[in-house]
């Protein structure tokens, strides 16, 4: 029996929200949802997923860490890229720490920008700076210069093309994307792969606007793919898990680095360094099973930092 797609009226219905709300969550790739000619539909486990997600942490310690956190009612914000390491660090942080994280997939560039301005705590980028072809730096150089700030490696992931099984239409390269046979779907625009794909056809002097599909857009990887699942699209460029996850095939084409910002405040300083601290456990990396096209080699490390934790004063 076929499962059930709901509609964004009876999502909100469901869930006694506004429809708005729901598309906002689509939008922001909190709720991953397809389309059926102009119409939108989000799949019954997608919504058990998301209940499951936004669920307030159990109450129960899983680490000695939780004890010094206590029970206070300041949640942290992340906002930036949508990745699946980061979803499962949020569920599983969050549970062992006791502590609320809420997140929000907005791409790279207006997650870095959220946390500029103070309305987030953890930003997660993968930012390609097109003139130092340097991954993040660039952009928190120019961006944080008082603020006390920490950047750590979440890992390395492989960026590519996601195209249908046994690549029917042979696609192997940027020039490729041109065909008049090829059709595309691309990310938003602040998105760090948008970011990739941009660098690598300026570096092949391809015009977007002959791509056909360039200015179709998705807000996760994920969401990207399944116009590939479902033969909407021919190719759509993005991570190797996203591809694995809808069984479909994929050409590499360079890995990247994903890292963690966490800007520290008076009132956030105790709960992010605790974070820090899971993040580096070997509990953590013990829970990461799925890691098809990602490298954690360096998990943890510090990449950057301003002021250490314990003097931030602001």
């Amino acid at each position: 029996m076929e499962e059930k797609a709901y509609t964004p009226d009876e999502v909100a219905q469901i869930f006694q929200i506004s429809k708005h709300t729901v598309y906002e969550l689509i939008k922001r790739g909190e709720l991953q949802a397809f389309k059926i000619g102009n119409k939108m539909r989000i799949e019954h486990a997608e919504l058990e997923r998301y209940k499951e997600n936004t669920k307030a942490p159990a109450k129960k310690s899983h680490t000695g860490l939780s004890n010094k956190l206590g029970n206070h009612s300041l949640s942290i914000r992340l906002s930036g890229s949508h990745d699946f390491l980061v979803e499962h660090f949020a569920k599983q942080a969050g549970t062992a720490l006791n502590l609320q994280i809420q997140p929000s997939y907005i791409g790279s560039l207006e997650g870095l920008m959220m946390l500029y301005r103070g309305q987030c705590d953890i930003a997660a980028i993968h930012l390609l700076d097109p003139t130092s072809q340097e991954y993040n730096l660039p952009f928190i150089h120019q961006l944080f210069v008082y603020e006390s700030i920490l950047v750590l490696r979440l890992a390395a992931r492989q960026q590519g093309f996601i195209v249908a099984k046994g690549n029917p239409k042979s696609i192997l390269d940027f020039p490729d994307l041109v065909r008049n046979d090829v059709q595309f779907i691309n990310r938003q625009k602040g998105a760090g792969t948008r970011f990739l794909l941009d660098s690598k056809l300026a570096t092949y002097g391809i015009n977007p606007s002959k791509i056909n599909g360039y200015s179709n857009e998705e807000w996760t990887h994920l969401s990207a793919a399944s116009y590939i699942s479902r033969g909407i699209a021919d190719v759509a460029f993005g991570i190797q898990s996203a591809a694995s996850h809808l069984g479909l095939d994929f050409i590499p084409v360079s890995q990247e680095h994903f890292d963690l910002v966490f800007r520290f405040t008076e009132e956030n300083k105790q709960k992010l360094t605790e974070l820090i601290q899971y993040l580096q456990t070997t509990e953590f990396k013990d829970s990461l099973t799925e890691l098809e096209g990602y490298s954690i080699v360096d998990l943890g490390k510090v990449i950057y930092q301003t002021t250490l934790p314990e003097e931030t004063t602001c």
